[in-house]
């Protein structure tokens, strides 16, 4: 029987109250990481201790039950045999592999292949069913080297402080703010950091993660400073003060020629914590899977492309209950 179905809170285990990456509140759902997407006020959250911690901070009045669990720590839930294993998308996420009646069905939320100064490295979780999320499932979705996208950061910046102006890395809040931070410290830059992407980068420190050369942004300029902040904070007092900037959005949608504009700013780079097109293709051969359901973004065109190659893929499609493995 089925073992995993779709209802209107998101992806559950039949057998087992358990939600996947569920946005209502639900008894009980497994986190795969703390983008506001992914969490929910629920009666308890399983995770990482990253996870829950970065969560909690996202959600600070949440009256949840948080049940933290180490990377390949296996544990039951009723009749389900339950390990989480690294996604390599932001510092804690997860992918979960669900063992029922032998059938082992992994469900990867965000996934990064890519290296990352920040995120435990990605492991292929072997399964029968894998569940893949699909953002850059499309072929035109295929990333520079790591290592020329961030001698791209660099060059970005030395130019504008070259040039007698501050240059500010627009970053998401969660993760790439962070990944740039780090990217940027380890470069020898001076970094100051927005205050809502600086509150995250303590719960990074205090779980380990170095961010060298970094500190919160204040409102007095310093000559030399280079500035990440969250996009929504382009207007932000402490930057206007600095007098001539130069922006550049960090981002995997760089890939499309409007990206600078659509984020209005002076450049776009693809730094990504997602995989792209190849490394969603490799990752679903790597686990093995005999079954592939791809979910969110290209779900469709990353299924097709899957078949193309011989792999048993298909696209979830929304009901109130679809049965899928």
């Amino acid at each position: 029987m089925s073992e995993v179905i779709l209802t209107r809170e998101g992806l559950r285990a039949r057998s087992a109250p358990l939600w996947l990456d569920a946005t209502r509140k639900t008894e009980r759902s497994f986190v795969s990481h703390a983008h506001g997407d992914h969490i929910g006020r629920h009666v308890e959250a399983i995770g990482t201790a990253a996870t829950l911690a970065l969560m909690a901070h996202r959600l600070p009045t949440a009256n949840t039950v948080r049940r933290a669990v180490e990377y390949g720590q296996p544990f039951s839930l009723g009749p389900l045999q339950v390990e989480l294993l690294p996604a390599g998308h932001v510092l804690g996420s997860a992918q979960i592999r669900i063992t029922a009646r032998g059938h082992r069905t992994v469900y990867t939320g965000d996934l990064n292949t890519a290296p990352s100064r920040t995120a435990q490295p990605v492991e292929v979780a072997s399964c029968d069913t894998l569940v893949i999320e699909s953002t850059f499932g499309q072929p035109r979705y295929r990333f520079p080297p790591r290592e020329e996208v961030e001698a791209r950061i660099a060059a970005f910046a030395q130019g504008a402080l070259d040039e007698g102006a501050t240059p500010v890395f627009y970053a998401y809040a969660l993760g790439k703010a962070q990944e740039a931070t780090r990217i940027l410290g380890d470069l020898g830059f001076q970094v100051r950091v927005h205050p809502d992407a600086w509150r995250l980068c303590e719960i990074y420190l205090a779980h380990g993660v170095d961010l060298p050369n970094a500190a919160l942004l204040a409102d007095t300029p310093e000559p030399g400073e280079v500035i990440v902040a969250p996009p929504r904070a382009r207007d932000l007092r402490a930057l206007n003060r600095r007098g001539d900037v130069r922006t550049c959005a960090l981002t995997g949608w760089a890939i499309d020629a409007s990206a600078r504009y659509r984020f209005r700013s002076d450049e776009a780079l693809p730094l990504s914590d997602h995989a792209d097109f190849e490394g969603l293709v490799a990752y679903a051969k790597a686990t093995g899977a005999s079954r592939v359901l791809t979910t969110h973004g290209s779900a469709d065109v990353l299924a097709r492309e899957l078949r193309a190659r011989g792999v048993d893929a298909q696209a979830l499609s929304p009901s109130a209950q679809l049965e899928l493995f």
